[in-house]
């Protein structure tokens, strides 16, 4: 979990590890790789603190726009996509306009995007944001069995909250700098 204050730059750092910027000195580099390479990202999954998907297509398609994008075969893609619906509990779902969806919906949608490609690693930019408790709980939900099945999750927030509910280890972000690096039972206790 990494922890900071509006501004600290959680986005900033989960954007030069996924390579979308580049730091202005030094390196980034993310499972033994330089951060942003094709073979670094082919491992990774990432959701977005601000997503924004085309209202005028089903669930199904959307994510099969993105299963392209990840080079998944035609011939795997479709039992991907089925299966990462089922997995944040929108199968039934999956041939509705996303136009149509609540914003915790759109957020389990985005949660099935960052699943799709089967990624070791997930990037959460702010997971929790501007959905109720009751979505919080199913998102929540959500991660904890990606954990089970042995993905690495990198979530960011700035509630203390939501990554205790989630995370084994958290890294507190000031003004840029890691300020305290811990496992989570020491900040908490």
């Amino acid at each position: 979990g990494l922890l900071g204050p509006n501004g600290a730059g959680k986005t900033t750092l989960v954007k030069t590890l996924l390579g979308l910027v580049h730091p202005t000195e030094g390196e980034a580099r993310l499972m033994g790789e330089d951060a942003g390479t094709s073979s670094a990202r082919r491992r990774i999954g990432y959701m977005p603190e601000l997503r924004n998907y085309p209202q005028f297509l089903t669930a199904s398609r959307c994510l099969d726009l993105f299963g392209r994008l990840h080079g998944i075969p035609s011939s795997e893609r479709r039992e991907h996509i089925e299966r990462v619906l089922e997995d944040v509990d929108l199968g039934t779902w999956a041939e509705h306009k996303v136009g149509t969806f609540s914003k915790g919906m759109k957020q389990r949608l985005a949660l099935a995007q960052a699943l799709l490609n089967d990624p070791e690693l997930l990037f959460l930019d702010e997971p929790a944001e501007g959905i109720d408790p009751l979505g919080r709980v199913v998102v929540r939900n959500i991660l904890r069995r990606a954990r089970e099945r042995g993905i690495t999750l990198f979530m960011n927030s700035h509630l203390l909250t939501e990554v205790e509910m989630v995370c084994d280890e958290v890294a507190i972000l000031h003004r840029g700098k890691v300020v305290k690096s811990v496992v989570l039972a020491e900040l908490t206790s």
